[in-house]
């Protein structure tokens, strides 16, 4: 069983609950777990919600006499967000066409202290340097930590692309299983 939707959404707070419905119905009509479905629209939420915040403030190029000065690039008011549940895996995209990640990589320290030592958790590698009093960032740890995988990335002067999956649980007696 496959299912493939694709929608692109305008840069608005209101939009991010949409993607979220969009997404429960489709997995609650596949028969998909709950508890899965829950963890991959809190993802897909937050991975929104970055969109609508930092996701057009790239410029396209200006004209000579704009003194360096560029115009907002035509679809900086819009996002895409790509949902495949394909097999035993949902794959959801979200791509913007803002200025992307910046390109400085860092760790982000990890997520034990000394007082609380965990050995068992080592530090998860993330695009943007962590800090645990900042306001801003912690959606994609949280994005990590709710998905078997993820990537962020940039498509050279067109944005940034989010891209987390998970493998599906099934509901018993789910019509659409694979």
């Amino acid at each position: 069983m496959s299912i493939w939707w694709s929608l692109h959404l305008r840069r608005e707070a209101a939009s991010v609950p949409l993607a979220r419905r969009f997404l429960l119905g489709t997995m609650e009509t596949a028969g998909v777990d709950p508890d899965i479905s829950f963890d991959l629209s809190v993802a897909l939420s937050e991975a929104c919600a970055n969109a609508v915040e930092h996701g057009g403030d790239r410029t396209a190029p200006g004209e000579p006499e704009d003194a360096g000065y560029g115009r907002p690039a035509a679809d900086s008011g819009q996002y895409r967000v790509t949902a495949y549940l394909d097999g035993e895996k949902c794959r959801i995209e979200v791509s913007d066409s803002g200025p992307g990640f910046p390109a400085r990589r860092a760790l982000r320290p990890a997520a034990h202290s000394e007082q609380h030592p965990q050995p068992s958790l080592p530090p998860l590698p993330s695009l943007l340097p962590w800090d645990a009093e900042a306001e801003s960032g912690r959606g994609l740890d949280l994005i990590e930590q709710l998905s078997d995988h993820v990537q962020f990335g940039n498509r050279p002067g067109r944005g940034a692309v989010v891209s987390f999956d998970k493998v599906l649980k099934w509901r018993e007696g789910a019509l659409l299983t694979v």
